[in-house]
């Protein structure tokens, strides 16, 4: 009879307030990056590993909410290509992976982040259940392979902050795998709120792989690479002191230096919205004249993510209902904060 093993996993998207951008090798940050895991955004998988007989390469089956998705499959299928020397055994089984998501797609939040550490995990579990033996630092093995799924996704294994890349500041930080971060943040930093306000569900115009690409040879690559580790550095030490100002100056560089980036290179893209750049006013005046201590961080999309801490949270609330909320489409708007992380689900998908 075939052996059948199955574990199913819940991964966080994380929102980057160090930036992410350009790469080298497999995989390998041109920069630390910094981010927290979000509670409420979230992919759960459940991966069926049925040991058949005389395979070369894992036979995949993708489902997305409950349907086939093979336009998803090549992404998946390099992943495994990119752990087959670490996880030989796929060799030998046929996968079903079954996955959904807590939030829309294309809402301005990073689902391959989720996806593959949901997935990295799943198949971290599933490694152990086949060997019979525990893998020593389970969640740095599944960091390090999700990385290969997407870069991002190498921090969804971790809750609250983790940093990915290796930055003299944060002790263990590596380039191969995230780690969380161990430091002693000020109150407001430990229960952040991050509202996504979806400006455009619209698919970007270009991908992220294609955005990280742009960045060899970029005329401005060098200065970038040199002030994100700076950044990084000045971001912790104000999260430390308690410096709200500094935080939210810092981490709006980085986000409208990433757009910089990507309108200077070539070919470039402009991915802001006009309701972006208004969103991005109506907070800096909320901060700036009515003292409100809010701010704004993007990825490479049009959606805005607004950061504060939980302790103005009713304040916050007006503010996106009255000010910002009419500049989404259809006024939808997404609610979560910082996470403590990924969950097991394995022993209630084995029930």
């Amino acid at each position: 009879m075939a052996s059948i093993y199955t574990a199913s996993w819940q991964a966080p998207s994380n929102i980057a307030l160090i930036k992410y951008w350009g790469k080298y090798g497999i995989q390998l940050p041109a920069n630390a990056s910094l981010s927290f895991s979000l509670n409420t955004c979230t992919t759960k998988t459940r991966v069926t590993a049925e040991e058949i007989p005389f395979k070369d390469f894992p036979d995949i089956r993708f489902l997305f909410d409950g349907e086939e998705r093979p336009d998803f499959l090549p992404k998946i299928q390099a992943f495994f290509r990119s752990i087959l020397v670490e996880c030989s055994w796929l060799k030998k089984y046929k996968l079903t992976i079954e996955s959904s998501n807590t939030f829309p797609h294309s809402s301005g939040i990073a689902s391959s982040a989720s996806a593959f550490a949901a997935l990295a995990l799943c198949i971290t579990d599933i490694d152990e259940q086949i060997t019979g033996k525990k893998i020593g630092g389970f969640f740095r093995v599944a960091s390090h392979r999700a990385r290969l799924g997407s870069g991002s996704a190498a921090r969804s294994v971790y809750g609250n902050y983790t940093v990915w890349g290796k930055h003299p500041m944060v002790v263990g930080s590596h380039q191969e795998y995230a780690v969380p971060i161990d430091d002693p943040f000020t109150e407001e930093f430990q229960n952040m709120l991050d509202y996504v306000l979806l400006i455009d569900r619209g698919e970007k115009s270009v991908s992220s792989s294609a955005g990280h690409a742009l960045m060899h040879g970029h005329p401005y690559a060098k200065a970038r690479f040199e002030r994100a580790p700076e950044n990084l550095h000045q971001l912790i030490s104000a999260m430390r002191s308690g410096d709200l100002e500094s935080f939210f100056s810092i981490v709006e560089e980085e986000a409208l230096g990433l757009h910089a980036l990507m309108m200077s290179s070539q070919p470039n893209y402009l991915l802001m919205r006009p309701n972006t750049l208004a969103a991005i006013e109506h907070i800096r005046y909320a901060r700036i004249k009515e003292g409100i201590p809010v701010g704004f961080t993007l990825d490479a999309g049009a959606n805005v993510h607004v950061i504060a801490p939980k302790s103005i949270e009713h304040t916050l609330n007006d503010f996106v209902t009255s000010t910002l909320q009419p500049l989404c489409s259809d006024g939808a708007y997404i609610c979560d904060h910082i996470g403590a992380g990924p969950q097991n689900l394995t022993n209630e998908a084995n029930r």
